[in-house]
């Protein structure tokens, strides 16, 4: 009995592995395989390295200085060019609420333009240097909110393919700002309702069909009722919201 060999099993207690509590469904969830999501091109159907992007080709649907088309986004870039922004960051990231970009550039923007113009208007009681260093850090600030700006129009240019128009977004928002933020609401703006009225589709039920016996053709009556119950439902439609 001495000989005997050690046994291949262990014998597990509870308080030596810990139980883990499992949720239901938490087994069941589809696996990704990165080899099976390849790439296809929309033409020929080939498939398309990882590192592919597609070409910013597609045109604005409006100028950069078309504000006068949507009066109500005008006015509202024109007096309350915080809230217009934090519509655009929202309706391009809509994980993102509107309010924190909006206080951000209500901030830097709107507060900065304040600045500036109480530094202009009580120029003869601020020492000149003073002034200068309030100017400089003003422009440093509006250069880089014109970035950060510019980094939201290129986001919605990539996701729409669009191209610069009519440069490069940071130089559109330094130079643009409200007019950039107008045509990118516009634009955002024209392409949901796009996107809304291509997934409505009417889809006609087929007429229904019917075994008729042959009981049918001694009674009239009831061949002729039946046809009328099957002219009633055939003129169904079915519309998909």
């Amino acid at each position: 009995m001495g000989d005997r060999t050690q046994s291949q099993y262990v014998k597990l207690k509870k308080d030596q592995v810990p139980l883990e509590d499992i949720t239901p469904g938490e087994l069941n969830q589809p696996i990704e395989v990165p080899q099976l999501a390849v790439h296809k091109c929309m033409e020929c159907g080939q498939p398309l390295p990882e590192s592919y992007t597609p070409p910013a080709d597609e045109a604005w649907m409006t100028g950069i200085f078309g504000c006068a088309e949507d009066r109500e986004n005008c006015l509202t870039g024109l007096f309350c060019p915080c809230v217009l922004f934090g519509r655009n960051v929202e309706s391009l990231h809509e994980e993102t609420p509107w309010t924190g970009p909006c206080v951000c550039h209500a901030i830097f923007i709107e507060g900065g333009i304040a600045l500036a113009s109480a530094t202009a208007i009580f120029n003869g009681y601020i020492d000149p240097g003073t002034s200068f260093l309030i100017l400089e850090g003003l422009f440093f600030t509006w250069w880089m909110c014109g970035i950060y700006t510019g980094q939201v129009r290129q986001n919605l240019q990539k996701k729409y393919h669009l191209k610069n128009s009519p440069c490069d977004p940071c130089c559109v928002h330094c130079c643009m700002h409200w007019c950039a933020l107008c045509q990118e609401h516009r634009e955002m703006k024209g392409r949901l309702s796009e996107n809304a009225l291509s997934g409505t589709t009417i889809v006609s039920a087929p007429p229904i069909q019917e075994m008729k016996s042959g009981d049918n053709k001694d009674n009239p009556e009831t061949s002729s009722s039946s046809s009328d119950k099957n002219h009633d439902h055939t003129g169904l439609e079915l519309q998909v919201v």
